[in-house]
């Protein structure tokens, strides 16, 4: 039986608005191929350093995500956002640094334009970084092939997730907008509480979609 960890996948990616539609296909992406995602927002606390939540999830998960598509600064004199590449460092030194089950680590790279993390961080060169282009599509192809080639699982082709993933999202709108949720409530549903929505959707659907 595999250990909670074996089946856990840290998932280092920006938090905004901007990127939930790239976060959420990601997600049951994660949930659909039998995978549980981890992130430091599933958690509140506000009495907890996120530092310490970080380095928790990185050290409990043999999987890692790391979307560093927002490296670059979108407007003039706006800081670049380093959180996701320190993210990264940490992931990688926990890998090297570790112990036997901590050098089984592997992680995923995902950038919006091709080579534009090897600009940044010229340490990554020769290193496979795969480019989603801003399109949540790409975005769960990259992810099922990863987990394909490196948990070796079986799974359905990565249209066939694209399209239940919309069939998810159309079904909890539905059913969501009955009990007199609005669009925002939607959009900003705390991630544990979606996370149960996509596990008993999936629960209830997989078999149709493979």
């Amino acid at each position: 039986m595999s250990s909670p960890r074996t089946k856990s996948i840290f998932i280092n990616c920006p938090y905004d608005n901007a990127y939930v539609p790239t976060l959420r296909p990601v997600l049951f992406t994660v949930r659909f191929l039998g995978f549980t995602p981890r992130l430091a927002m599933e958690s509140s606390d506000s009495g907890g350093a996120r530092i310490n939540k970080i380095q928790k999830l990185i050290k409990g998960s043999r999987y890692a995500i790391h979307d560093l598509s927002r490296l670059h600064a979108e407007r003039k004199g706006e800081p670049f956002r380093l959180n996701m590449p320190f993210e990264l460092g940490l992931d990688i030194g926990c890998r090297v640094f570790g112990g036997r089950e901590q050098k089984r680590k592997r992680c995923l790279i995902l950038e919006r334009v091709r080579y534009s993390v090897q600009k940044a961080l010229s340490d990554l060169s020769n290193s496979d970084v795969c480019a989603h282009e801003g399109k949540p599509e790409k975005a769960v192809l990259h992810v099922r092939n990863w987990l394909v080639q490196e948990a070796h699982v079986t799974a359905p082709s990565p249209k066939t997730i694209w399209y239940a993933f919309n069939d998810f999202v159309a079904d909890l709108d539905t059913k969501l907008k009955v009990q007199r949720f609005s669009k925002t409530d939607i959009i900003t549903m705390p991630l544990n509480e979606l996370l149960q929505h996509m596990t008993r959707w999936i629960n209830g659907h997989q078999s149709v979609y493979g």
